[in-house]
């Protein structure tokens, strides 16, 4: 039997990564991108940071609940690609892939688990 009864998405609550070690992890946000948390979880389990426009990013270390997988397609909106480049250049990352489309630049990295984090300006 089908549910018929609409229903809208009207945004994005929240994004996250799966983390093997979350206080490495909140080290490397912190470190290399600059992110304070917002929020930290007790025994090393996580963290989550709130931006401006709202939106929440989050690293979790789920456990047997929820076990650890590399991920990508996390895209950080950033002022000036190239300063933030240079910046993670600088703080030891390696600048992966960058690539410009017609409506964007990126610059990809790998955090300290494994997951790729791409660094994102749009084209005005």
């Amino acid at each position: 039997m089908s549910d018929e009864r609409s229903f809208t998405v009207t945004g994005l609550d929240l994004s996250g990564y799966m983390v093997k070690d979350g206080p490495r992890a909140i080290a490397f946000y912190r470190d290399v991108l600059g992110m304070e948390p917002t929020r930290v979880y007790p025994d090393g389990m996580g963290a989550e940071y709130e931006f401006a426009d709202g939106t929440t990013f989050g690293l979790w270390h789920g456990g047997e609940m929820m076990p650890w997988r590399p991920s990508n397609g996390v895209l950080f909106a950033v002022d000036d690609l190239a300063a933030a480049t240079a910046a993670v250049k600088a703080r030891g990352s390696k600048i992966l892939l960058e690539h410009e489309s017609p409506v964007c630049f990126m610059a990809m990295i790998e955090d300290s688990e494994g997951n790729s984090v791409v660094l994102h300006k749009r084209k005005s």
